[in-house]
Protein backbone atom coordinates (compact mmCIF):
# COMPACT_ATOMS: atom_id res chain seq x y z
CA UNK A 1 0.00 0.00 0.00
CA UNK A 2 1.18 3.14 -1.13
CA UNK A 3 1.92 6.09 1.39
CA UNK A 4 2.04 9.60 0.99
CA UNK A 5 5.29 11.56 1.84
CA UNK A 6 5.25 14.07 5.21
CA UNK A 7 5.23 16.81 2.20
CA UNK A 8 2.54 15.21 0.26
CA UNK A 9 0.32 14.83 3.55
CA UNK A 10 1.59 18.58 4.09
CA UNK A 11 0.19 19.65 0.49
CA UNK A 12 -3.37 17.59 0.96
CA UNK A 13 -4.27 19.17 4.38
CA UNK A 14 -3.47 22.37 3.27
CA UNK A 15 -5.68 21.59 0.12
CA UNK A 16 -8.49 20.11 2.31
CA UNK A 17 -8.36 23.63 4.43
CA UNK A 18 -8.51 25.60 0.87
CA UNK A 19 -11.48 23.61 -0.23
CA UNK A 20 -13.49 24.62 2.84
CA UNK A 21 -12.34 27.91 2.96
CA UNK A 22 -14.06 28.06 -0.23
CA UNK A 23 -17.08 26.40 0.63
CA UNK A 24 -17.71 29.28 3.68
CA UNK A 25 -16.25 32.01 1.57
CA UNK A 26 -19.98 32.99 0.21
CA UNK A 27 -20.70 34.28 3.60
CA UNK A 28 -21.85 33.50 7.00
CA UNK A 29 -24.96 32.20 8.40
CA UNK A 30 -26.90 34.74 8.90
CA UNK A 31 -28.73 34.66 12.90
CA UNK A 32 -31.77 36.77 11.99
CA UNK A 33 -35.04 34.26 11.22
CA UNK A 34 -37.03 34.52 8.08
CA UNK A 35 -39.82 36.56 7.55
CA UNK A 36 -42.51 37.17 4.80
CA UNK A 37 -41.41 35.52 1.01
CA UNK A 38 -38.46 34.30 2.66
CA UNK A 39 -40.06 31.31 4.84
CA UNK A 40 -39.76 28.43 2.54
CA UNK A 41 -42.05 25.60 3.66
CA UNK A 42 -45.66 24.81 2.58
CA UNK A 43 -47.47 25.40 5.95
CA UNK A 44 -46.52 26.52 9.36
CA UNK A 45 -48.35 26.98 13.11
CA UNK A 46 -49.36 30.42 13.27
CA UNK A 47 -49.27 32.65 16.53
CA UNK A 48 -51.26 35.76 16.10
CA UNK A 49 -50.53 39.33 16.53
CA UNK A 50 -51.92 39.38 20.64
CA UNK A 51 -50.58 35.66 21.53
CA UNK A 52 -53.23 33.74 20.36
CA UNK A 53 -53.11 30.42 18.79
CA UNK A 54 -54.60 30.56 15.13
CA UNK A 55 -53.20 26.88 14.38
CA UNK A 56 -51.76 24.98 11.65
CA UNK A 57 -52.84 26.77 7.96
CA UNK A 58 -50.86 27.03 4.68
CA UNK A 59 -48.36 29.30 3.80
CA UNK A 60 -50.04 31.46 1.65
CA UNK A 61 -53.02 32.01 3.62
CA UNK A 62 -50.61 33.25 6.56
CA UNK A 63 -49.20 35.73 4.34
CA UNK A 64 -52.46 37.31 3.67
CA UNK A 65 -53.34 37.47 7.06
CA UNK A 66 -50.07 39.44 7.35
CA UNK A 67 -51.03 41.69 4.78
CA UNK A 68 -54.43 42.38 5.86
CA UNK A 69 -52.84 43.21 9.24
CA UNK A 70 -50.40 45.22 8.17
CA UNK A 71 -47.75 43.25 9.56
CA UNK A 72 -44.83 40.92 8.96
CA UNK A 73 -45.06 37.05 9.26
CA UNK A 74 -41.65 35.94 10.92
CA UNK A 75 -40.30 32.42 12.11
CA UNK A 76 -39.74 32.03 15.34
CA UNK A 77 -39.04 28.44 15.86
CA UNK A 78 -37.42 27.21 12.61
CA UNK A 79 -37.08 23.61 14.07
CA UNK A 80 -40.83 23.26 15.28
CA UNK A 81 -42.36 20.60 13.05
CA UNK A 82 -44.27 22.83 10.87
CA UNK A 83 -42.21 25.85 11.97
CA UNK A 84 -43.98 28.27 13.90
CA UNK A 85 -44.72 31.84 12.50
CA UNK A 86 -46.00 34.82 14.21
CA UNK A 87 -48.04 38.01 12.91
CA UNK A 88 -45.58 40.80 14.36
CA UNK A 89 -44.01 44.61 13.37
CA UNK A 90 -40.51 43.20 12.85
CA UNK A 91 -39.04 46.43 12.81
CA UNK A 92 -40.36 47.19 15.95
CA UNK A 93 -39.28 43.68 17.11
CA UNK A 94 -35.92 44.59 16.43
CA UNK A 95 -35.48 47.82 17.95
CA UNK A 96 -37.23 46.35 21.35
CA UNK A 97 -34.55 43.73 21.31
CA UNK A 98 -31.88 45.97 20.28
CA UNK A 99 -32.83 47.94 23.51
CA UNK A 100 -32.85 45.21 25.72
CA UNK A 101 -29.51 43.57 24.61
CA UNK A 102 -28.35 47.33 25.00
CA UNK A 103 -29.43 47.52 29.09
CA UNK A 104 -28.25 44.06 30.12
CA UNK A 105 -24.98 45.13 28.94
CA UNK A 106 -25.24 48.28 31.02
CA UNK A 107 -25.96 46.30 33.95
CA UNK A 108 -23.75 43.37 33.40
CA UNK A 109 -20.68 43.68 35.98
CA UNK A 110 -17.30 42.53 35.00
CA UNK A 111 -15.04 42.42 37.54
CA UNK A 112 -11.62 43.85 36.93
CA UNK A 113 -8.45 43.00 38.75
CA UNK A 114 -6.24 46.37 39.46
CA UNK A 115 -2.62 46.09 40.20
CA UNK A 116 -0.75 48.37 42.35
CA UNK A 117 2.99 48.32 42.83
CA UNK A 118 5.34 49.74 45.70
CA UNK A 119 8.35 49.66 47.73
CA UNK A 120 9.15 48.58 51.10
CA UNK A 121 10.43 52.05 52.01
CA UNK A 122 7.80 53.84 50.48
CA UNK A 123 7.18 57.42 51.61
CA UNK A 124 4.60 58.65 53.72
CA UNK A 125 3.38 61.35 51.30
CA UNK A 126 3.65 58.09 47.90
CA UNK A 127 2.17 55.39 50.10
CA UNK A 128 -1.35 57.88 51.24
CA UNK A 129 -1.53 58.28 47.17
CA UNK A 130 -0.96 54.56 46.81
CA UNK A 131 -3.72 54.12 49.54
CA UNK A 132 -5.82 56.64 47.91
CA UNK A 133 -6.00 54.41 44.42
CA UNK A 134 -6.82 51.18 46.12
CA UNK A 135 -9.89 52.75 48.44
CA UNK A 136 -11.30 53.77 45.09
CA UNK A 137 -11.04 50.87 43.22
CA UNK A 138 -12.28 48.75 46.00
CA UNK A 139 -15.42 51.36 45.96
CA UNK A 140 -16.07 50.95 42.14
CA UNK A 141 -16.17 46.91 43.08
CA UNK A 142 -12.85 45.99 41.84
CA UNK A 143 -10.49 43.48 43.48
CA UNK A 144 -6.81 44.89 44.06
CA UNK A 145 -3.90 42.90 43.60
CA UNK A 146 -1.18 44.73 45.88
CA UNK A 147 2.47 43.90 44.67
CA UNK A 148 5.69 44.90 46.73
CA UNK A 149 8.70 44.66 44.70
CA UNK A 150 11.83 44.17 46.44
CA UNK A 151 15.77 45.43 45.28
CA UNK A 152 19.09 44.83 45.85
CA UNK A 153 19.26 43.83 49.48
CA UNK A 154 15.96 44.03 50.43
CA UNK A 155 15.18 40.92 49.44
CA UNK A 156 17.19 39.17 52.74
CA UNK A 157 14.27 41.13 54.75
CA UNK A 158 10.48 40.37 52.99
CA UNK A 159 9.62 40.96 57.13
CA UNK A 160 9.37 44.98 55.68
CA UNK A 161 7.06 44.14 52.78
CA UNK A 162 4.90 41.53 54.96
CA UNK A 163 3.94 44.87 57.40
CA UNK A 164 3.71 47.15 54.68
CA UNK A 165 0.75 44.92 53.18
CA UNK A 166 -0.84 44.03 56.53
CA UNK A 167 -0.66 47.73 56.97
CA UNK A 168 -2.27 49.04 54.05
CA UNK A 169 -5.02 45.75 54.41
CA UNK A 170 -5.79 47.32 57.90
CA UNK A 171 -6.24 50.85 56.47
CA UNK A 172 -8.80 49.76 53.98
CA UNK A 173 -10.34 47.03 55.93
CA UNK A 174 -13.52 48.88 55.80
CA UNK A 175 -14.25 48.88 52.27
CA UNK A 176 -12.11 45.22 51.33
CA UNK A 177 -10.41 42.60 52.69
CA UNK A 178 -7.79 39.86 52.31
CA UNK A 179 -8.66 37.20 49.38
CA UNK A 180 -4.94 36.05 48.92
CA UNK A 181 -2.72 36.25 51.74
CA UNK A 182 0.56 37.93 51.25
CA UNK A 183 2.66 35.51 49.79
CA UNK A 184 6.75 35.88 47.42
CA UNK A 185 7.23 35.06 44.49
CA UNK A 186 10.35 35.56 43.12
CA UNK A 187 11.47 39.24 44.10
CA UNK A 188 7.59 40.62 44.79
CA UNK A 189 5.14 40.03 47.42
CA UNK A 190 1.82 39.64 46.41
CA UNK A 191 -1.51 39.84 47.96
CA UNK A 192 -5.18 40.47 46.61
CA UNK A 193 -7.77 42.62 48.29
CA UNK A 194 -11.52 41.67 47.80
CA UNK A 195 -14.02 44.66 47.97
CA UNK A 196 -17.31 44.09 50.29
CA UNK A 197 -19.26 45.22 47.82
CA UNK A 198 -20.27 43.70 44.82
CA UNK A 199 -19.62 44.98 41.30
CA UNK A 200 -23.39 45.38 40.42
CA UNK A 201 -24.17 47.32 43.97
CA UNK A 202 -21.59 49.81 43.00
CA UNK A 203 -22.43 50.24 39.49
CA UNK A 204 -25.99 50.93 40.83
CA UNK A 205 -24.49 53.45 44.03
CA UNK A 206 -22.42 55.14 41.35
CA UNK A 207 -25.88 56.24 38.99
CA UNK A 208 -27.79 56.94 41.84
CA UNK A 209 -24.58 59.50 42.85
CA UNK A 210 -24.84 60.42 39.22
CA UNK A 211 -28.18 61.42 39.37
CA UNK A 212 -28.30 63.38 42.44
CA UNK A 213 -25.86 65.57 40.84
CA UNK A 214 -27.68 65.99 37.90
CA UNK A 215 -30.88 67.07 39.85
CA UNK A 216 -28.88 69.19 42.12
CA UNK A 217 -27.40 71.11 39.10
CA UNK A 218 -30.62 71.61 37.41
CA UNK A 219 -32.05 72.86 40.73
CA UNK A 220 -29.42 75.33 40.61
CA UNK A 221 -30.27 76.98 37.46
CA UNK A 222 -33.80 76.47 37.97
CA UNK A 223 -33.56 79.26 41.08
CA UNK A 224 -31.12 81.23 38.96
CA UNK A 225 -33.66 81.27 36.36
CA UNK A 226 -36.71 82.11 38.39
CA UNK A 227 -34.40 84.67 40.26
CA UNK A 228 -33.84 86.26 37.14
CA UNK A 229 -37.06 87.87 36.37
CA UNK A 230 -37.58 89.22 39.72
CA UNK A 231 -34.42 91.48 40.06
CA UNK A 232 -35.45 92.63 36.12
CA UNK A 233 -39.05 93.36 37.55
CA UNK A 234 -37.52 95.57 40.47
CA UNK A 235 -35.35 97.55 38.49
CA UNK A 236 -38.07 98.44 36.39
CA UNK A 237 -40.27 99.97 38.59
CA UNK A 238 -37.61 101.91 40.91
CA UNK A 239 -37.30 104.05 38.16
CA UNK A 240 -41.02 105.20 38.76
CA UNK A 241 -41.15 105.03 42.47
CA UNK A 242 -38.78 108.11 42.28
CA UNK A 243 -40.32 109.56 39.54
CA UNK A 244 -43.69 110.00 41.75
CA UNK A 245 -41.52 110.88 44.47
CA UNK A 246 -39.67 113.75 42.86
CA UNK A 247 -43.05 115.26 41.64
CA UNK A 248 -44.16 118.75 42.61
CA UNK A 249 -46.76 118.76 44.30
CA UNK A 250 -50.11 121.04 42.89
CA UNK A 251 -49.91 124.56 44.17
CA UNK A 252 -53.60 125.15 45.70
CA UNK A 253 -53.49 128.92 45.26
CA UNK A 254 -53.26 128.56 41.41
Amino acid sequence: MYRLGWSHQKQTCASVRQAVAWCYRGGSISAEPRINDRIRVPEVRLVGPSGEQVGIVPLAKALELAQEYDLDLVEVAANARPPVCKLMDYGKFKYESAMKAREARKNQAHTVIKEMKLRPKIDPHDYDTKKGHVVRFLKQGDKVKITIMFRGREQSRPELGFRLLQRLASDVEELGFIESNPKQDGRNMIMVLGPHKKKTEAMAEAREAQAARKAERQGVTSEETSEAPAAETEAAEAPVVEAEAEAPAENPEA
